[in-house]
């Protein structure tokens, strides 16, 4: 009476613990080492910039070879290097993005046509009437961007604008593609300059609305002969994928709509080897900043040298060069302070 239970039981889970070993060899799925691995190394932000839906998803097409290593650009360099390692092959390097919000005209330079008491957020405020500001193209400063980032990259200052601050953004993208305004590019990080506007009107109406924007007076045009500057729609567009660093054109801009990351630029200097031939004269853009007769050592004018290195190759004789990391106060030529 006892044995016949036991033997039945027995034999049931004979029979279903030979098939579910059977069905785990059937079914098993194999799971590459190499993708835990490489899922560690990821900042695990989701962000997308990879272009795919998560770090997860990333890792798993880096291991099928249908993304490169270098395509994660929140972890950089390092990380895709690590990534390469483990995969065996070599990553090309990607060149560092950072985000930059094509305005400053915060509550002290730009007009408002309206008061808006809505749902804090840009795209809401868009849909309720394009905004409170007058400028149609100007940041309105609700922080759409800001809750967007995963890297605390971005704040709304006290002026009203949305900043980016260098060191903690990674060109992830997610900023760009919340803005309503478009506002937002991504920009090669070694570039220090862009334009902090994004208006279409030019001349007396953009003065109007905005102490601070461009008027598409073309000024930054002229001041770059190499045409890494194109005025498009009334506004000037940077070519950063040509051998320019843009700061003639930044101080001569009349509006001072471009922003300069740098605080302070070192200065040019003409050692003893120098000539006199007058080569760095003519192609200085800022007028008697560099001084000297003819066959003599020339003189660098430090309150007119805007930094811009434009000289250096200029010289023949190799005469010239930049002053490291040094800045000078412009109320005190004597006194240096280091960027």
């Amino acid at each position: 009476m006892i044995a016949l239970p036991v033997i039945i039981v027995g034999g049931v889970g004979l029979f279903f613990g030979l098939f579910l070993s059977i069905a785990s060899k059937k079914l098993h799925v194999y799971v590459d080492p190499r993708l835990e691995k490489i899922q560690e190394l990821l900042p695990n932000a989701n962000c997308g910039a990879c272009g795919f839906a998560g770090c997860s998803g990333f890792a798993k097409a880096v291991v099928k070879g249908e993304a490169e290593p270098s395509a994660c650009i929140p972890g950089g360099s390092k990380t895709a290097s690590d990534i390469a390692e483990i995969l065996g092959i070599e990553a090309e390097a990607a060149e560092a993005m950072m985000a930059v919000v094509h305005c400053k005209g915060g509550i002290n330079e730009a007009k408002e046509r309206s008061l808006y008491e809505g749902i804090k957020d840009c795209t809401a405020a868009t849909l309720a009437g394009n905004g409170s500001k007058l400028c149609s193209d100007g940041c309105l400063g609700l922080g759409t961007c800001v809750s967007a980032c995963p890297f605390d990259a971005l704040s709304i200052n006290d002026n009203g604008v949305a900043v980016v601050k260098p060191g903690k953004c990674t060109g992830c993208g997610k900023c760009v593609s919340v803005c309503p305004r478009n506002i937002i590019e991504l920009i090669p990080k070694v570039h220090k300059i862009f334009v902090a506007c994004n208006n279409h009107d030019r001349g007396g109406k953009v003065k109007k609305y905005c102490s601070m924007g461009c008027t598409s007076c073309t000024l930054c045009v002229k001041a770059t002969p190499s045409g890494a500057i194109e005025m498009k729609n009334n506004i000037p567009v940077l070519d950063y994928s040509k051998k320019e660093n843009f700061i003639p054109a930044a101080f001569k801009c009349p509006s001072k709509c471009f922003v300069d990351l740098v605080k302070a630029r070192p200065k040019a200097n003409i050692d003893t080897k120098c000539d006199g031939c007058g080569e760095c004269v003519k192609v200085c853009p800022i007028k008697e900043a560099i001084t000297g007769e003819k066959g003599k050592r020339h003189v660098i004018e430090k309150n007119k040298c805007i930094g811009c290195g434009i000289c250096l190759d200029s010289c023949p004789v190799h005469a010239i060069s930049l002053w490291g990391g040094l800045g000078y106060r412009p109320d005190d030529k004597s006194k240096r302070q280091r960027t």
